[in-house]
């Protein structure tokens, strides 16, 4: 999995809102809609609600990673969200989440949907691409802070630019 291959600049906000989780994953939810007509905006919202009902989605460090399998679903999609004010998703480490990562699968790939999930959680475990990330001016800055710290890109640089 690369980010550029799951993620595109329509998919990558800055400063949305949402006083709550709840309302954060209602707002997600529209605008990936709103890009993909083909993902009903309801049964995706219901979706990612049902998967935060088992167990939060918050991985630490201000980061969670909101997902779920959908039969609408194609192929693997992401929207990368970075909220206006962050909100409480009931991280183990009590930090409130400010970077959300959306991972939708299609329903019959599971393999491919863990093995993105421990991707992104390793990726969203270095200092230097949450730094990057929330260090985004717009939208457009987001997204390639993401792209240029895939997994392939060139890391000899990092950490010197900032």
């Amino acid at each position: 999995m690369s980010i550029e291959t799951i993620l595109t600049p329509s998919r990558t906000h800055c400063a949305v809102t949402g006083s709550s989780k709840k309302r954060v994953l209602e707002n997600v939810s529209q605008l990936i809609s709103k890009d993909i007509p083909a993902l009903d905006y309801g049964t995706l919202f219901k979706n990612l609600i049902a998967r935060e009902k088992l167990g939060s989605t918050a991985i630490g460090q201000g980061i969670a990673i909101p997902h779920c399998r959908m039969s609408m679903c194609e192929q693997v999609t992401g929207a990368l969200i970075r909220l206006q004010e962050p909100v409480d998703f009931e991280a183990a480490d009590e930090q409130l989440v400010d970077l959300l990562f959306v991972l939708l699968v299609p329903e019959q790939a599971c393999d491919e949907h863990l093995q993105t999930l421990a991707e992104l959680a390793r990726l969203f475990n270095r200092e230097d691409f949450r730094l990057a990330l929330r260090e985004a001016g717009d939208s457009q800055q987001l997204y390639e802070a993401a792209i240029n710290f895939a997994p392939g890109a060139d890391k000899s640089s990092l950490g010197h630019a900032v």
